[in-house]
């Protein structure tokens, strides 16, 4: 079957070739210095929506600081770190200034989805890109203390916010969420929300909940969902998911019940497919026009990697 599937393609938003540099944040005089580096660069958000040079075939999301600052003022500049020693940078337009570059021609303004998934521009750049806009939904967020109410200041490169008032420090949040494919021999269990397309079925998924365990959230959400119990859980891979501020955890878990109840408030429907089955949906073959996520999403390769034989619970 993995033959017939081809070449594994990259999973969306991994493998960031950006150097943190965490070590800089502190330093506002490097930090400064560093916005005048002549390979300074610099990716420009807008609420959802992502700003890129037009091109063809790819379009060019990377503008310098100055190029960046004509676009509109920024709400907020953070450092996103290095990249072979040169400085990126992430600068947060206002939405309505977003909105308003869409009638320029030399521009493209759309969302990070459809970017990643038509493939508009690099794939190295979706990680920087991700970080970026996961940091400025936070900042958007959070520009007053939670504590005591006043407004609060950027520090730290953006990735922290004080409070004036209180002195209390804020950080950026990550909100985990595991994805699963419950596997029953030579079948796997999959899920239809109502938000999808309406050929699409993918994994459960679901956030983990305070005090619980990635493994007690795989059970959790499969039984809550679908009414299914599971044993044995193995990690796969996880993937950062800017939509807004998640961290997908990908596993396959073994199921041991095998009768499904559809939490309707939850799902559209769910049910089993055999393991050919899936492998028509993956290569977009299928009978009836079905299929799964597409390579971007992390749900692709957790059911692909079941697809080819790769997954051990012992």
């Amino acid at each position: 079957m993995s033959s017939r599937l081809g070449p594994k393609p990259r999973l969306g938003y991994t493998n960031s070739r950006i150097e943190r540099a965490a070590e800089l944040r502190t330093d506002a005089a490097a930090i400064a210095a560093l916005t005048k580096h002549p390979g300074a660069g610099t990716y420009v958000i807008g609420g959802e929506w992502i700003v890129a040079k037009k091109g063809s075939p790819l379009s060019e999301p990377l503008f310098t600081p100055a190029e960046a600052h004509e676009l509109g003022p920024a709400a907020e500049t953070i450092f996103l770190g290095l990249l072979d020693g040169a400085p990126r940078f992430g600068h947060g337009l206002s939405l309505q200034s977003a909105e308003a570059l869409k009638s320029r021609s030399d521009l493209l303004v759309t969302d990070l989805r459809s970017i990643a998934v038509q493939g508009l521009i690099a794939a190295d750049d979706l990680p920087p890109i991700a970080e970026a806009k996961a940091v400025l939904h936070w900042h958007a967020r959070h520009r007053f203390c939670p504590n005591c109410g006043a407004a609060t200041r950027l520090a730290c490169g953006g990735w922290r916010r004080d409070c004036p008032q209180c002195k209390a420090e804020h950080f950026p949040r990550t909100d985990p969420v595991v994805i699963m494919l419950a596997i029953d021999g030579d079948r796997c269990l999959l899920g239809r929300s109502p938000r999808f397309v309406p050929t699409m079925w993918s994994c459960l998924a679901g956030f983990v909940e305070p005090g619980e365990s990635i493994e007690d959230a795989v059970h959790r959400e499969t039984r809550e969902e679908a009414g299914i119990t599971c044993g044995r859980v193995v990690y796969f891979a996880s993937q950062p998911w800017p939509f807004p501020t998640s961290l997908m955890i990908g596993c396959h878990a073994e199921a041991v019940t095998h009768e499904i109840v559809v939490d309707r408030e939850e799902l559209e429907d769910a049910r089993w497919f055999s393991k050919d089955e899936i492998g028509t949906m993956l290569m977009r073959r299928h009978p009836q026009g079905l299929t799964t996520p597409p390579p971007v999403a992390i749900a692709h390769h957790i059911i692909r990697a079941w697809v080819d034989d790769e997954v051990r619970f012992d």
